[in-house]
C-alpha cells in the first residue's frame, strides 16, 4: 500500500521502483531528500527546508539550462511546496524525484538525509537502503475479535489500511454465524490509544466462542495472505495473548510469520512501545542477515573472487560479472559512470551536476541481475565504499 495518500499524488515504494526510476531517467534528474516530522510544532519548518532544497536545485540548473526549461522542471516541486494539506500529513522522511515528464513523491516512515542533487540519473541510495526488507517488518496485532496490521522499521510503525476483503473484526468475517456473546463486545480504541476492548459474555457458550475465534483466524489469515503479502515477503510479528498466539499459528499458512512473537494484549500498548518491542524481535534477524553478507564476502575473498577498488569494480559491473555488491551508506563519490563501458570519471566534491558514483554503480549491478546491499561504514569490510563479489 501507499505510505500516505493526501492532496498531492503519492507513489508506492516497492522493490521494482528503483528499476522503474532508472528506466525513466532523462537528464537532468532532480533528487530532493529531507527529514520531516509527523506533528506540530515539529513539522512547522519542514516546508521551509523543502523550499531551500528547491532553491538549491534551481541554482544547480540555471547555469546550463534555459529559464523556460528550468521553470517546467521545477513547477511540480513548487506545487508540492504550496500544498498545505500535504505538509500537515508528513511522516519521518521525504523523497521527491523529478525529470522531464516524471515526478515521484515518496513519504516514508524513516528519516531521510538532507540532500538536493541534479545529475544524469536519480539518486536512489537512500531509497535502496530503506527497501532492504531485512530492516522492515509488519506487526499483526490480534485479539479474539479484532485485527490491525502495521508496517515499519526500527524507527517507527504506521498502520496499514486493510483491503476491504480483509475482515478486521470477527463480525465482518462471520456475520450472522457469530455466536451471540461475541456480538456484545465493546471496543474502546485500537493500538496506540492505550485501551483494551471489554468483553461482556454471559457464559455457557465458551466452546462456541472458541470455535468462532478459530474460524475468524482462518478467514483473516487467508485474506491477509491474499491481499497484503508485501513484495519480498516482509517478516510478520504476531502481537497477541499467548492463547491467541497458539491458535493463530495453528491455522496460519503464512510463511512470513516469525516464530517469535509478542505475548501481549496489543491494545494495551502505545505506538512507541509497540515499535520498541517489535524491533527487539526483528533485530537479531537483521544482524544475522548482515553477518551473512560479510561472511560471503570474506569467503569469496579467500577464493580471489572479490573487488574493492572502484574502477575495476565498475568495469566488472558493466560486464555483468558482479553477483553481489555492498556499498557504504554514508559515502558519496562524485562523478559519472558509463553504464556501457564501466568507465569512471571523477568530479569535484562541490560539483552540483555530478552523480554519486556509488549510486550509479548500484543501479548498474542491479540492472545486470546482481544484488545490492547498503550498509553503514562500521559494517563495511573495506575502506573504499565498495565490496563486490564476482561471479567469475
Amino acid at each position: 500500500p501507499d505510505y500516505l495518500m493526501v492532496t498531492m499524488p503519492m507513489h508506492t515504494l516497492r522493490l521494482d521502483s528503483l528499476r522503474e526510476l532508472s528506466a525513466l531517467s532523462q537528464a537532468p534528474c532532480l533528487s530532493l531528500y529531507q527529514p520531516t516530522h509527523r506533528s506540530h510544532p515539529d513539522n512547522a519548518q519542514d516546508v521551509a527546508h523543502f523550499k531551500q532544497g528547491v532553491q538549491a536545485l534551481e541554482g544547480a540548473l540555471s547555469p546550463s539550462h534555459v529559464a523556460a526549461d528550468v521553470q517546467a522542471l521545477m513547477a511540480p516541486f513548487h506545487a508540492l511546496a504550496s500544498d498545505t494539506d500535504f505538509w500537515r500529513h508528513t511522516l519521518d522522511g521525504l523523497a521527491v524525484l523529478g525529470c522531464q515528464g516524471v515526478f515521484r513523491v515518496f513519504v516514508l516512515p524513516r528519516s531521510m538525509p538532507m540532500l538536493a542533487m541534479v545529475s544524469d540519473s536519480f539518486h536512489t541510495k537512500p531509497l535502496r537502503r530503506f527497501l532492504q526488507s531485512v530492516e522492515r517488518y509488519q506487526v499483526l496485532c490480534l485479539s479474539r475479535d479484532r485485527a490491525q496490521l502495521f508496517e515499519g522499521n526500527r524507527d517507527a510503525l504506521h498502520e496499514v489500511a486493510l483491503n476491504p476483503a480483509v475482515p478486521a473484526t470477527a463480525t465482518q468475517a462471520l456475520g450472522a454465524e457469530l455466536t451471540e456473546p461475541h456480538q456484545t463486545v465493546t471496543s474502546h480504541g485500537g493500538v496506540g490509544q492505550g485501551r483494551s476492548p471489554l468483553f461482556h459474555s454471559t457464559g455457557g457458550k465458551k466452546d462456541e466462542i472458541d470455535h468462532d475465534t478459530e474460524r475468524y483466524f482462518r478467514a483473516l489469515d487467508r485474506a491477509l495472505t491474499e491481499h497484503h503479502a508485501p513484495p519480498g515477503g516482509l517478516p510478520i510479528i504476531l502481537a497477541a495473548l499467548s492463547e491467541h498466539q497458539h491458535l493463530y499459528r495453528q491455522v496460519s499458512h503464512n510463511s512470513s510469520l516469525l516464530p517469535t512473537g509478542l505475548n501481549i494484549h496489543p491494545q494495551a500498548l502505545d505506538m512507541s512501545r509497540l515499535t520498541q518491542l517489535a524491533w527487539a524481535v526483528v533485530a537479531p534477524q537483521h544482524q544475522a542477515r548482515q553477518q551473512v553478507w560479510l561472511d560471503d564476502f570474506r569467503l569469496a575473498k579467500s577464493r580471489r573472487l572479490t573487488c574493492d577498488n572502484l574502477v575495476p569494480t565498475a568495469l566488472a559491473a558493466a560486464q555483468g560479472r558482479i553477483a553481489s555488491l555492498l556499498i557504504e551508506s554514508e559515502r558519496q563519490l562524485p562523478g559519472w559512470l558509463d553504464h556501457e563501458t564501466g568507465r569512471v570519471v571523477r568530479s569535484d566534491q562541490g560539483d552540483p551536476a555530478s552523480d554519486d558514483l556509488l549510486d550509479d554503480l548500484a543501479d548498474l549491478v542491479q540492472n545486470k541481475g546482481g544484488t545490492v546491499h547498503v550498509v553503514s561504514q562500521a559494517l563495511m569490510p573495506t575502506t573504499t565504499g565498495v565490496a563486490a563479489i564476482l561471479r567469475h
